[in-house]
Parts: C-alpha cells; structure tokens; sequence
C-alpha cells in the first residue's frame, strides 16, 4: 500500500503498526475459512491483511477516499474483499447477510456511536473485536457506582457479554496517540439478561438517567422529556427512591422502571 496517505487529524487516523498486534485481534475474534467479517476504518491494512488469510469473505468499510482507493488496488485479485468507501454510522449492515464478524480499529472519535450502532444489529452479529481507547473499555466493563459507570455500560450490559482481551501500547500506532488503547471482546447476547416489555423505552431511560450525572434521577428523567408525574408514579411502583442517581442503579432496577413506565400507560 501507498504510504504516502498521511494520517488526516479531522478523521481521527492513528493506524497500527505492530503486526503482530493484527493477528492477536484476528485470533481473539477466532476467524477462521468459514467466516465472513465486516471490517471498520482498515485505513492502511494491516488487519485487512491478516484477514483475508483467514477469512472467507472480508468488506471492509473505509471513510477516507484516499486508503479506500489504495486498498482497492491492493486487493484487486482478491474476489474475497471488498473496499467499501462509507461512513460506518449510515452503512446499510442491514443488507449484509447475517452470521457475520466484526473485527476492527475503530476511529476513537466516533467509536460510541458506531458501537450503539452496532448493538443494534445484534442479531445479525456472531462477536466484535474492537481496538478502542482505554477509557472506552473502562466504561464498558463498569459496574454500579464507579466513575466509569454510564449509559454505555448498561447498554451493552443488557445487549452483550464483554470480556477484555489485551492493552495495546501507544508505540504501536502512527501516530502516536495522546491516549491509552486496548482491545475488547464483545459477544451479543441471544437472550438478554433481563425481560422488559420495552426495550426501546429502557434505553430511553438509561440514556435520560445519564444525561445529567449531578441530578438525581427524578430531575434527570424529567429534563430529559418524561412527565413529571409519570416519573413519580413509575419511580414508586418501581420501588426506586427518586432522590438516587443513575450512577448507583443496577441495569435489573432500570428494567423495573421501564416496566413501571409501560405498566402506568397501559389500560
């Protein structure tokens, strides 16, 4: 590949550099001949390359116009690739058939939307390996009470089982970033851990609980659009003191509002 195509600062780009690295990602997510794998920002790739040894069928979902040409020239006598030029936030994954791997560097800008993207799809996905920031993976493996504990915790809590796989050292990307890196496993959930009769409703609440991390949950969930009666009466036959704060809730109780809400507006 042409290495000429710097790393453009407005993208987020700090591409690996270790190979050895590559292939440990690869390993963890178990790709093997059968597979098919959904590959996001490859940039120069490094992954990209260990993949199509391993996989079946690799489309890898390139942003920059510059690596996505490049990597098309370099793949051009493989019919197992394809380079796709897409923003992975609007990507339809949805016309891609199911049973699929994702394994990727995600652009750490973006990696918390692309990741709730992705847990929508759940269906759809066998297992994600991810490279993110460090701080990412704290969140994701959070547990009540603690700093990181957040939205993004309960989100995918609820939607997926989370293992850490490894750190990766800063030395290993071009450029250098400024923050820590490692790589997490993420397996969704065929039957998520808890039974809700809304599930939109409780991602709902889980985000509103969180928008205003100072306030209590009654004052958060109010500004974040819910009635201020219906707050009251779902936090009561929930069994939830208003006065508590989102931080403190087990994904369990946020599961007992949700139905609270449903319960109160059901005839």
């Amino acid at each position: 590949m042409n290495t000429d195509a710097r790393p453009r600062k407005s993208l987020g780009q700090c591409f690996l550099t270790d190979p050895r690295i590559a292939s440990r990602i690869v390993s963890l997510g178990d790709v093997g001949p059968s597979d098919r794998v959904v590959e996001i920002g490859p940039g120069r790739g490094i992954l990209t390359r260990v993949l199509v040894e391993r996989a079946a069928e690799v489309t890898a979902i390139e942003l920059d116009p510059r690596l996505s040409a490049a990597l098309r020239e370099e793949f051009a006598g493989t019919d197992r690739v394809r380079i796709e030029r897409a923003d992975a936030l609007t990507y339809p994954f949805e016309d891609l058939a199911p049973g699929f791997k994702v394994i990727a560097n995600l652009p750490y800008y973006i990696s918390t939307p692309i990741l709730f993207r992705l847990l929508g799809l759940r269906d759809r996905i066998t297992v994600m390996v991810l490279m993110l920031q460090r701080e990412v993976v704290d969140r994701l493996l959070a547990r009540p009470g603690t700093k990181a504990y957040g939205a993004l915790s309960l989100s995918v809590a609820y939607a997926a089982e989370v293992r850490k796989g490894f750190a990766v050292a800063a030395g290993s990307f071009f450029p250098r970033p400024a923050v820590e890196s490692a790589v997490v496993v993420i397996t969704p959930r065929v039957v998520p851990p808890i039974t809700v009769r809304d599930e939109a409703l409780l991602i709902r609440l889980i985000r509103g609980a969180f928008s205003h991390r100072r306030k209590v949950l009654a004052n958060a969930l109010t500004d974040e659009g819910f009635e201020k009666a219906a707050v009251a009466v779902a936090l009561q036959r929930a069994e939830i003191d208003p006065a508590r704060r989102g931080e403190t809730m087990s994904l369990e109780e946020f599961g007992r509002l949700a139905d609270a809400f449903v319960a109160r507006r059901s005839p």
